[in-house]
């Protein structure tokens, strides 16, 4: 009998992520505010996204 559990990370590999996570919207959002652009996978291919300082947050 094969059970798939998924491995429950360790606290220290949660903080881990949370601060990559953290430093990568960090970035995303000042080449945002600068008006630059950045190339970011999908899921399937590259995508190229550009900055725009008018635009909203909000979306």
């Amino acid at each position: 009998m094969n059970t798939d559990k998924k491995p429950v990370p360790s606290e220290k590999a949660r903080i881990v992520l949370q601060a990559l996570r953290m430093a990568v919207n960090n970035a995303l959002d000042k080449k945002r505010r600068l008006n630059q652009y950045a190339v970011i996978w999908d899921g399937e291919k590259p995508v190229q996204i550009t900055g725009n300082a008018n635009e909203d947050k909000s979306r």
